[in-house]
């Protein structure tokens, strides 16, 4: 186990998003991981779409995104609920590496994602 897996384990190892998620990907190829972070990877730019055009985070379009990054979880790995989708966006500005993803993207998406996640 690598060390990212490990913190993972240690962290949410207990959850049944955790057992749910273990169990679909032992059963990936190659593959099935690419698509999954090209899903992820949509659902991001669909973020910094609407960041960039200045959409409010309770938009039609941003809107869109947050479901769009929420399917893209519960299609590959777990169920995510609206309220995990929540504790998921805490994590985005608490955890330097998932601040870093997104603001590397466009600098402030990290907040605005939370953000728009938080106004569903």
């Amino acid at each position: 186990m690598n060390e990212y897996e490990t913190e993972v384990e240690a962290r949410w190892g207990h959850t049944l998003a955790y057992k749910e998620s273990r169990e679909r990907t032992s059963k990936y190829t190659a593959e099935d991981f690419a698509m999954a972070r090209a899903d992820q990877e949509a659902a991001s730019e669909a973020f910094q779409f609407c960041f960039a055009n200045g959409k409010a985070i309770d938009s039609e379009e941003t809107q869109k995104a947050v479901v769009m990054h929420r399917n893209a979880i519960t299609k590959w790995f777990y169920d995510c609920t609206p309220e995990m989708q929540k504790n998921l966006a805490l994590i985005y500005l608490a955890d330097e590496r998932f601040k870093k993803y997104y603001d590397d993207l466009a600098k402030g998406l990290s907040q605005y994602v939370h953000d728009a996640i938080f106004a569903q």
